[in-house]
Protein backbone atom coordinates (compact mmCIF):
# COMPACT_ATOMS: atom_id res chain seq x y z
CA UNK A 1 0.00 0.00 0.00
CA UNK A 2 1.28 3.29 -0.87
CA UNK A 3 1.45 5.61 2.49
CA UNK A 4 1.73 8.69 0.97
CA UNK A 5 -1.96 7.99 -0.20
CA UNK A 6 -3.73 6.50 2.40
CA UNK A 7 -4.92 8.90 5.42
CA UNK A 8 -4.90 6.10 8.20
CA UNK A 9 -0.39 6.15 7.31
CA UNK A 10 -0.49 9.85 8.59
CA UNK A 11 -0.22 12.26 10.91
CA UNK A 12 -3.17 13.49 11.05
CA UNK A 13 -5.81 13.33 14.05
CA UNK A 14 -8.77 10.83 14.57
CA UNK A 15 -11.20 13.04 13.50
CA UNK A 16 -9.13 14.65 10.93
CA UNK A 17 -8.61 10.96 9.45
CA UNK A 18 -12.42 10.67 8.87
CA UNK A 19 -12.32 14.24 7.39
CA UNK A 20 -9.73 13.37 4.99
CA UNK A 21 -11.44 9.72 4.09
CA UNK A 22 -14.14 12.15 3.33
CA UNK A 23 -12.35 15.07 1.27
CA UNK A 24 -10.52 12.33 -0.66
CA UNK A 25 -11.16 8.51 0.31
CA UNK A 26 -8.22 6.35 -0.42
CA UNK A 27 -9.40 2.99 -0.95
CA UNK A 28 -12.84 1.63 -2.43
CA UNK A 29 -14.86 1.06 0.45
CA UNK A 30 -14.44 4.82 1.41
CA UNK A 31 -16.23 5.57 -1.70
CA UNK A 32 -19.79 7.08 -2.15
CA UNK A 33 -21.45 6.77 -4.95
CA UNK A 34 -20.79 5.04 -8.48
CA UNK A 35 -21.54 1.45 -7.04
CA UNK A 36 -21.08 -0.36 -10.66
CA UNK A 37 -18.16 1.44 -10.93
CA UNK A 38 -17.05 0.58 -8.27
CA UNK A 39 -17.57 -2.93 -8.40
CA UNK A 40 -16.20 -3.68 -11.79
CA UNK A 41 -12.77 -1.62 -10.85
CA UNK A 42 -12.44 -3.34 -7.94
CA UNK A 43 -12.47 -6.63 -9.48
CA UNK A 44 -9.86 -5.64 -12.15
CA UNK A 45 -7.43 -3.91 -9.69
CA UNK A 46 -7.79 -6.97 -7.54
CA UNK A 47 -6.95 -9.52 -10.69
CA UNK A 48 -3.95 -7.42 -11.43
CA UNK A 49 -2.64 -7.43 -7.78
CA UNK A 50 -2.97 -10.93 -8.29
CA UNK A 51 -1.32 -11.84 -11.37
CA UNK A 52 1.34 -8.88 -10.29
CA UNK A 53 1.27 -7.05 -13.62
CA UNK A 54 -0.11 -3.83 -14.57
CA UNK A 55 -3.64 -2.75 -14.56
CA UNK A 56 -4.77 -2.58 -18.51
CA UNK A 57 -5.32 0.97 -19.26
CA UNK A 58 -8.64 3.17 -17.63
CA UNK A 59 -10.86 5.77 -19.20
CA UNK A 60 -13.18 7.41 -16.84
CA UNK A 61 -15.82 9.82 -18.25
CA UNK A 62 -18.62 11.60 -16.98
CA UNK A 63 -19.15 14.87 -15.98
CA UNK A 64 -17.09 17.31 -13.38
CA UNK A 65 -17.50 16.01 -9.53
CA UNK A 66 -18.07 12.25 -10.15
CA UNK A 67 -14.91 11.23 -8.58
CA UNK A 68 -12.87 10.32 -11.32
CA UNK A 69 -9.71 12.09 -10.16
CA UNK A 70 -10.13 10.39 -6.46
CA UNK A 71 -11.04 6.75 -8.16
CA UNK A 72 -7.62 7.25 -9.65
CA UNK A 73 -5.84 8.03 -6.61
CA UNK A 74 -7.62 4.81 -5.25
CA UNK A 75 -6.44 2.70 -8.17
CA UNK A 76 -3.26 3.33 -7.53
CA UNK A 77 -3.70 2.93 -3.76
CA UNK A 78 -5.11 -0.02 -3.93
CA UNK A 79 -2.21 -1.94 -6.57
CA UNK A 80 0.33 -0.45 -4.03
CA UNK A 81 1.95 2.06 -6.41
CA UNK A 82 3.05 5.30 -6.82
CA UNK A 83 0.43 7.99 -8.64
CA UNK A 84 1.72 10.69 -11.00
CA UNK A 85 -0.56 12.85 -12.05
CA UNK A 86 -0.68 15.32 -15.13
CA UNK A 87 -3.06 17.16 -17.16
CA UNK A 88 -3.47 17.25 -21.19
CA UNK A 89 -3.23 20.43 -21.61
CA UNK A 90 0.18 20.72 -19.73
CA UNK A 91 1.58 18.17 -22.17
CA UNK A 92 2.56 20.37 -25.26
CA UNK A 93 5.07 18.42 -26.61
CA UNK A 94 6.44 14.88 -27.05
CA UNK A 95 8.90 15.18 -24.64
CA UNK A 96 6.81 16.36 -22.07
CA UNK A 97 5.48 13.33 -22.08
CA UNK A 98 8.56 10.73 -22.89
CA UNK A 99 10.30 12.51 -19.53
CA UNK A 100 6.67 11.23 -17.12
CA UNK A 101 6.82 7.84 -19.02
CA UNK A 102 10.56 6.72 -18.18
CA UNK A 103 10.70 7.59 -15.00
CA UNK A 104 7.54 5.66 -14.11
CA UNK A 105 8.28 2.79 -12.41
CA UNK A 106 7.08 -1.23 -12.83
CA UNK A 107 2.64 -0.84 -12.35
CA UNK A 108 2.75 2.78 -11.20
CA UNK A 109 -0.66 4.84 -12.49
CA UNK A 110 0.01 7.98 -14.93
CA UNK A 111 -2.85 9.93 -14.50
CA UNK A 112 -3.78 12.17 -17.10
CA UNK A 113 -7.12 14.77 -16.15
CA UNK A 114 -8.28 16.16 -19.40
CA UNK A 115 -6.90 13.62 -21.74
CA UNK A 116 -9.69 15.04 -24.31
CA UNK A 117 -7.29 18.06 -24.56
CA UNK A 118 -4.09 16.29 -25.62
CA UNK A 119 -2.24 17.55 -28.25
CA UNK A 120 -2.50 15.52 -31.76
CA UNK A 121 1.17 14.96 -31.48
CA UNK A 122 1.75 13.55 -27.72
CA UNK A 123 -1.65 11.62 -28.22
CA UNK A 124 0.01 9.55 -30.99
CA UNK A 125 3.48 9.47 -29.21
CA UNK A 126 1.00 7.89 -26.51
CA UNK A 127 -0.71 5.20 -28.74
CA UNK A 128 2.95 2.60 -28.89
CA UNK A 129 3.39 3.79 -24.91
CA UNK A 130 0.07 2.36 -24.25
CA UNK A 131 0.41 -0.67 -26.44
CA UNK A 132 3.79 -1.44 -26.37
CA UNK A 133 5.48 0.27 -23.21
CA UNK A 134 7.50 1.59 -25.67
CA UNK A 135 8.23 4.98 -27.28
CA UNK A 136 10.52 6.12 -29.58
CA UNK A 137 12.97 9.57 -29.59
CA UNK A 138 14.32 11.23 -31.92
CA UNK A 139 18.10 12.12 -31.48
CA UNK A 140 19.28 15.54 -32.81
CA UNK A 141 18.50 16.44 -36.03
CA UNK A 142 19.15 17.20 -40.06
CA UNK A 143 21.68 14.32 -41.13
CA UNK A 144 22.37 13.35 -38.01
CA UNK A 145 18.93 12.52 -36.68
CA UNK A 146 18.55 9.21 -35.81
CA UNK A 147 15.82 7.56 -33.67
CA UNK A 148 15.71 5.49 -30.27
CA UNK A 149 13.73 3.26 -29.14
CA UNK A 150 13.24 3.19 -24.90
CA UNK A 151 11.41 0.77 -23.17
CA UNK A 152 9.14 1.39 -20.48
CA UNK A 153 7.82 -0.26 -17.64
CA UNK A 154 4.80 -1.53 -17.50
CA UNK A 155 2.18 1.26 -15.86
CA UNK A 156 -1.35 1.93 -16.00
CA UNK A 157 -2.96 5.05 -17.83
CA UNK A 158 -6.03 6.37 -15.95
CA UNK A 159 -7.45 9.08 -18.64
CA UNK A 160 -10.86 11.21 -16.82
CA UNK A 161 -12.55 13.72 -19.29
CA UNK A 162 -15.86 15.14 -18.91
CA UNK A 163 -15.68 15.23 -22.57
CA UNK A 164 -15.65 12.08 -24.41
CA UNK A 165 -17.02 12.80 -27.39
CA UNK A 166 -13.42 14.53 -28.41
CA UNK A 167 -11.48 11.83 -27.56
CA UNK A 168 -10.09 9.95 -31.25
CA UNK A 169 -11.36 6.76 -32.02
CA UNK A 170 -7.47 5.55 -31.97
CA UNK A 171 -6.75 7.03 -28.29
CA UNK A 172 -10.73 5.50 -26.60
CA UNK A 173 -9.93 2.00 -28.38
CA UNK A 174 -6.42 1.55 -26.05
CA UNK A 175 -8.41 1.63 -23.16
CA UNK A 176 -9.07 -1.82 -22.03
CA UNK A 177 -11.49 -0.36 -19.14
CA UNK A 178 -13.38 2.11 -19.75
CA UNK A 179 -16.26 3.67 -17.15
Amino acid sequence: MNKNLDASASSLSGGDIEIERTLRPGHFEHFSGQPNVVDNLKIFVQAARLRGEALDHVLLHGPPGLGKTTLSHIIANELGVNLITTSGPVLDKAGDLAGLLTNLEKNDVLFIDEIHRLSPVVEEYLYSAMEDYKIDIMIETGPNARSVQIVLNPFTLVGATTRSGLLTAPLRSRFGINS
